[in-house]
């Protein structure tokens, strides 16, 4: 049985809430919005900022998140002469690492997969699915905005595609890189959230 199940996905695919039902039906911990609230604890970064730099190349700066840094994060930063971004990025790996220890758990994106990938009791999933069914359901989920969905696509998986190769040197989305693949347009999610929980109890 696998102890820890990472989640790389799509934007759109449904990653998130499939994670999450993976969590639920094993009894696992859950870390999305959790993490991210560590590694604010840890560095003094505001979450909002956390969450956008933690996953994605920079689309904006980082002063359009009013950021004073403040506790741990700001002296770090100085006295390494890291980076913010880098700086966030050993301390994303520290505390994936860390959870990781814990216990059982499904961890969703930030580079979990590469940062466990040494770890045999490790299971890491890709989620993916087409333009056209992503593009419905992040209108439906998010609403419209100046963007086509197409666009918002686009620009999410891009940013976080070149976010991945900087971090890990390995090109996001590669099948090789992960212990499955599944398509959640085709499967449909609640499909794919019995093939993940199914594997992983009865391998690993």
């Amino acid at each position: 049985m696998y102890n820890i199940i990472t989640i790389s996905r799509q934007f759109g695919s449904g990653g998130r809430s499939i994670a999450k039902s993976v969590a639920e039906e094993l009894g696992y911990a859950y870390y999305d919005k959790e993490l991210i609230k560590e590694v604010a604890e840890k560095t003094g970064f505001d979450p909002r900022y956390i969450e956008e730099a933690g996953e994605y190349a920079k689309s904006r700066s980082i002063f359009s998140y009013a950021l004073p840094f403040t506790g741990s994060g700001h002296g770090a930063v100085g006295a390494g002469g890291m980076s913010t971004s880098d700086f966030l990025w050993v301390m994303q790996r520290k505390v994936i690492l860390e959870l990781a220890e814990k216990g059982p758990c499904v961890i969703v994106g930030r580079c979990a997969d590469y940062i466990l990938r040494e770890r045999t009791d490790a299971l890491h999933v890709f989620v993916h699915a087409d333009e056209a069914f992503r593009a419905d359901r992040i209108v439906r989920l998010y609403g419209e905005s100046e963007k086509s969905p197409e666009a918002r696509l686009k620009d999410k998986d891009g940013r976080r595609a070149v976010n991945y190769k900087y971090y890990t040197g390995r090109e996001w989305g590669k099948a090789e890189f992960y212990d499955l693949s599944i398509n959640s347009g085709k499967l449909g999610i609640e499909n794919c959230v019995s093939v993940i929980a199914g594997f992983a109890k009865h391998n690993g």
